[in-house]
């Protein structure tokens, strides 16, 4: 099989559970598309309005306060898209339909690790299309305030190096270098949950978020302390979850990045104003066809035989 060509699903695959900051019921299908199509999420169930395409594109982002918002800033969007983003780009599937009856993706457990599992389990195929990168050709950067974002040029693959500094004795500062791979995707990055302070929760309640937030699909940072009572994932969860979120972010290129990307101090925010800065000048980037260092997609490899769907349920 040539993992150079672009991927899809061999069949569809559903899951079910809540959103995290609407609390709401919260179902998606992921379904087989064609080449070329990218990541495209069909929103139904809009009251007064027929299904809305939607492409998953950095052009399309209306909101990133705490998350990333596709879509108009009224009925017809789609919230907390970064999970799924990450886990399509971190297993090299290029195209899929993504239908969703809400509002809002369906958290999860808090990571990517179950959309994984359903890619995987499904499996994916390849197309005869070739698939196309994002080559990076000259460094671009944002800053606000301490924060910054930057994308290099790079030979080959996609690096990224994020860095996080907390004022809790919880999280501290923490750095994770990770060069784009699926196996190692799977298993270093896709299960870091997101999390929140406890000090936060009330606010965001009368503000209208984190209303199905848990134990079940958060890590709650106390005072000096993680709640939950399992603890972490990993010593470094949190900023794991950063990586975690900057590839679904960038994802929102519409292409594999061929470069490094760096941040301090980032979100949702910075990583979509770094993709706006880049597309600014035509002389930053090319669209190129070539094969950087980027492992099989584990979901190909394990799709000889698999179940038409998947239905994980979050209580």
């Amino acid at each position: 099989m040539n993992f150079d060509r672009q991927t899809t699903l061999r069949a569809a695959v559903t899951l079910t559970g809540i959103g995290v900051h609407s609390g709401a019921p919260a179902s998606i299908c992921l379904k087989p598309s064609s080449a070329n199509s990218g990541v495209v999420f069909l929103r139904t169930g809009i009251e007064g309005m027929p299904p809305q395409l939607i492409h998953a594109k950095h052009t399309k982002v209306s909101a990133t306060e705490l998350c990333t918002v596709i879509g108009d800033r009224g009925p017809a969007s789609v919230s907390t898209i970064e999970h799924l983003m990450s886990a399509c780009s971190g297993l090299g599937l290029d195209n899929v339909l993504v239908e969703i009856d809400g509002p809002e993706m369906p958290i999860m457990d808090g990571s990517a690790t179950e959309f994984v599992a359903a890619i995987e389990a499904t499996g994916m195929v390849t197309l005869a299309a070739p698939r196309r990168y994002l080559k990076v050709l000259q460094p671009v950067r944002i800053e606000n305030g301490r924060a910054f974002a930057e994308l290099m040029p790079a030979e080959q693959g996609f690096r990224l190096d994020v860095e996080i500094d907390f004022d809790t004795v919880v999280i501290g500062r923490q750095r994770k270098i990770f060069d784009l791979d699926a196996k190692a995707y799977a298993s270093e990055i896709s299960k870091a949950r997101t999390f929140g302070f406890m000090r936060d929760v009330e606010q965001l309640w009368k503000a209208g978020f984190a209303l199905g937030a848990s134990l079940d699909n958060t890590v709650a940072i106390g005072e000096d302390k993680v709640i939950n009572p399992e603890g972490l994932r990993y010593g470094d969860e949190f900023v794991r979850h950063k990586v975690l979120d900057a590839i679904g972010d960038l994802a929102l290129a519409g292409y594999p990045i061929i470069g490094e990307f760096r941040s301090y101090c980032g979100g949702h925010r910075m990583n979509v104003r770094i993709l706006e800065a880049l597309f600014a000048d035509r002389a930053n980037f090319a669209i190129v066809e070539t094969q950087p260092v980027f492992a099989a997609p584990r979901a190909v490899q394990m799709a000889a035989v698999a179940p038409a769907a998947f239905a994980p349920d979050l209580h």
